[in-house]
């Protein structure tokens, strides 16, 4: 079943997302994937739902956060690694109704999002430590070995699993996004994202569970072919990260990125046609830490600046052999983004010449001077070449520069094509 023209265009347009990691695994605030690292049983493990009581957790807090942030979506780890799950199936007594909190947080998510018309994201784990089917061996993201009074049974596991996500898909309302993790197997089976599809006939669902989905989700520190700078995406993409640099779930003491490499990496990443989707992990009593707030507000004071220069805006580097910058285009606009930190205080975009009508620095919203000479750099073309002046370098350390170039006329065409392809 074909993705639906709705689900390409709401993903094309909401361009930044928030990513909640929360679980049993902030109450201890080590890792997600305490159970499995710290090599603790699974009884042991089991024994946190007792103490799992959440009550600071507010739905519309979050959104408010996200919202201030420019972010259009949100996506919940539903189940983690642990089987641990946040709502209510009637699948596994292990989830959050048999907790001392007994309330189900992905409804809570669900209506917030459909009472304030903000797109809801589930991520669900296929990868299970809890689960007595679930064939662990010992490969990555998985126990070591089948524990006592397991029936690793892959069959019946996915019977299991494909009734959780027919719930996910049914009880919660519209569901836009679908987040799969860890289906360490490799197993293909087409037919569940097409199940998916038809009960969220407006879903978008990525590359990590059984078939090739409807995009590529690269994560934390990317490849060097991933993030050619010139390059933009040859299917849709969302790229992933979380604030703190240790772990995605709550983590006491964590060390966490500054604002200016998360700002860097978004600006990277939307500039070549991708999505981002930023994390955060809410601490055992549910609510957002300080930290993790102050770097997300940080980024959408960056963000809601520039992002015209994303949402409806093209990807555009081809039409410059400046590597040092990226660009993007929409209509007679073309965006110029000069990261952090700022070089030299003049950019040039070899081989385009013509002057633009204005020259806007998003950021401060401050005209910029620009003009078309023969550079001595450029001497031996003989050719004018289109130079931005005066850049204030030291004034706007610390984020990502976009500056607007408006043209009375059409720019040239990019060397690439412009349509990233959504594959389903």
């Amino acid at each position: 079943m074909e993705i639906s023209n709705t689900a390409k265009e709401w993903f094309s347009r909401r361009r930044f997302g928030l990513f909640l990691h929360f679980g049993l695994y902030a109450i201890e605030g080590w890792h997600e994937q305490d159970q499995m690292r710290r090599h603790i049983s699974r009884a042991e493990y089991g024994k946190l739902i007792s103490k799992f009581n959440p009550t600071g957790f507010n739905a519309d807090k979050i959104l408010d956060l996200a919202e201030s942030a420019g972010m259009e979506y949100v996506c919940l780890t539903t189940k983690h690694h642990d089987g641990f799950c946040l709502w209510d199936t009637k699948y596994t007594s292990f989830n959050v109704m048999n907790s001392p909190y007994g309330k189900d947080i992905v409804k809570q998510l669900a209506d917030a999002c459909s009472r304030r018309k903000f797109s809801l994201g589930l991520y669900y784990s296929v990868a299970d430590w809890h689960h007595p089917g679930y064939p662990n061996q010992g490969r990555h993201h998985e126990l070591s070995k089948p524990e006592k009074g397991d029936e690793p049974d892959w069959e019946k596991y996915m019977e299991f699993l494909k009734s959780q996500v027919k719930e996910l898909c049914t009880n919660y309302g519209e569901v836009r996004h679908f987040f799969w993790d860890m289906n360490v197997p490799g197993y293909k089976d087409p037919s569940i994202n097409d199940m998916m599809r038809q009960l969220q006939p407006h879903m978008v669902i990525n590359d990590r569970g059984f078939d090739e989905g409807d995009f590529g989700t690269p994560e934390r520190e990317y490849s060097k072919n991933e993030t050619d700078r010139m390059v933009r995406f040859p299917r849709y993409t969302e790229a992933c990260n979380s604030v703190g640099t240790q772990s995605w779930g709550y983590r006491n003491n964590e060390d966490y990125y500054t604002a200016e490499f998360l700002i860097s990496s978004i600006d990277g990443i939307m500039s070549k046609g991708g999505n981002y989707l930023l994390n955060i992990g809410p601490d055992s009593r549910g609510c957002i830490p300080n930290e993790d707030r102050e770097i997300v507000s940080s980024i959408g004071d960056w963000y809601n600046k520039v992002r015209e220069s994303f949402g409806d805006s093209e990807p555009a580097s081809e039409l410059t052999a400046n590597r040092e910058i990226l660009l993007t285009r929409n209509g007679n606009n073309l965006y110029v983004h000069i990261p952090s930190p700022v070089r030299a205080e003049s950019v040039i975009l070899a081989p385009l010449s013509n002057e633009p009508s204005s020259a806007i620095i998003l950021n401060t919203g401050k005209t910029v001077n620009v003009k078309s000479e023969i550079l001595p750099t450029h001497w031996q073309s003989g050719k004018k070449i289109l130079r931005i002046m005066k850049i204030p370098r030291d004034a706007m350390t610390g984020e990502t520069l976009v500056v607007r170039l408006q043209f009375s006329e059409p720019l040239p065409e990019a060397g690439a094509s412009t349509a990233l392809e959504f594959k389903g």
